[in-house]
């Protein structure tokens, strides 16, 4: 199941900058995460200071 990004974030963008396919875009006050492309890598979990991307 492709991640997700919760209201958590805090749009520093690690998350983007960490994704192997540039699933991750900036959106509207936070990041999002093209479903369709999104590989569930989980990498950008693994970068995020405040744990926002959540598998689900």
């Amino acid at each position: 199941m492709a991640y997700k990004i919760t209201d958590a974030c805090i749009a520093c963008g690690a998350c983007a900058a960490e994704c192997p396919v540039n699933a991750i875009a900036e959106g509207d006050g936070k990041f999002e995460i093209n479903p369709d492309e999104c590989i569930e890598c989980g990498a950008c979990a693994g970068v995020c200071p405040v744990e926002a991307p959540v598998q689900g």
